[in-house]
This record gives C-alpha cells, structure tokens and sequence, in this order.
C-alpha cells in the first residue's frame, strides 16, 4: 500500500526488494539511538524485513530522486493504554539523509493519514539521548507531556524517554 507521494517522497510498506536499502540504515551506529542495536549481518535485516512486510503499518521512505529507501515510519498500537483513539509514532532515517527536512516531511502525511481516520492522540516518543529526534518532534509541534522509560528488547535494559503527544484538534488546526 502506498501511503503518501510527495515531491521527494513516498511512503509505502516495504518489500523484498528494500533488504539491501535497509540493511545500509539499520547496520548504521547511530541506529542505537532509536531503542535497538545496529544490525550486524544482513541475516538479521531479513529476519526484520519479513516482519515489517507483514506489518501493514510500517512504512519504508523511498527517496524518489534515487528510487532508494532511506529509512522507516510506523504507526504503532497505544503501548501504555491500550486506548483504540490513539497511536504511537516509530521512525529512523539513514544517517545521509538527515538534516534534510526528509523526516519532517514523512511524519507530516503520517499525521495527516492518522487523524482522517477516529485518531484523536499520536505520541512520539525518543530515547533522552537522542537530541535530533527530540527537537525534530518539538519542530512539528507534538507537545512534551512527560519523561519516561522505554525498555529496549535489543538492549536489554531500560532507557530514560521523553514522552510528547500530538491532539488531533491542533494538528487540525495548524494544518
């Protein structure tokens, strides 16, 4: 399914086709910062690829100018509720790419696909560490609510999170 087309991008589930794109962003050190070690062997990028295709809610970004994908987005259940008018968002984009406005723009037709639908919260939340994805979420405008604890399965500990939230009702209105 493709999600969202915009100049630069698109949004689509992956494929098998993606293994070697993913595979060069999820072998990459700065991965870590999202919660899940640095894939070491492209086995491990199969074994997270067929789970992703079977996942209708991750999405690769494909960098159109290159026909590459560069990285991920997904629109997960509530992990802390489990509240049906809420989602939580997950992304990571290939180091490369940063900086780029690339992100901003994905999560912007994120935004915009899930409040169409009986959405009314979208959490993004970022490990403490992770300065670039805190201030890309403070920039789209998602409010911080708290600090928090995400257990990384990878890592297998417990990470210190910043916690923010998006309303519907002010994504509606800025947009």
């Amino acid at each position: 399914m493709e999600l969202c087309d915009t100049v630069r991008i698109q949004l689509r589930n992956f494929c098998q086709q993606d293994l070697e794109d993913m595979y060069e962003f999820c072998s990459q050190p700065e991965i870590e910062t999202v919660g899940w070690t640095a894939h070491k062997s492209v086995d491990v990028t199969k074994k997270v690829l067929a789970q992703w295709i079977q996942d209708e809610n991750i999405f690769a970004i494909v960098y159109k100018n290159e026909n590459k994908v560069i990285g991920y987005i997904a629109i997960h259940e509530d992990s802390e509720e489990g509240r049906l008018d809420t989602k939580e968002l997950g992304f990571a984009l290939n180091k490369q790419y940063r900086r780029q406005g690339i992100m901003s723009e994905a999560i912007h037709c994120i935004l915009d696909y899930i409040f169409s639908k009986d959405i009314l919260y979208v959490w993004a939340c970022c490990i403490q560490d992770n300065i670039s994805s805190k201030n890309l979420i403070e920039k789209i405008g998602f409010k911080f609510m708290q600090e928090g604890v995400f257990f990384s399965e990878s890592f297998k500990k417990e990470l210190p999170s910043y916690e923010y939230r998006m309303c519907k009702s002010d994504w509606l209105t800025k947009n």
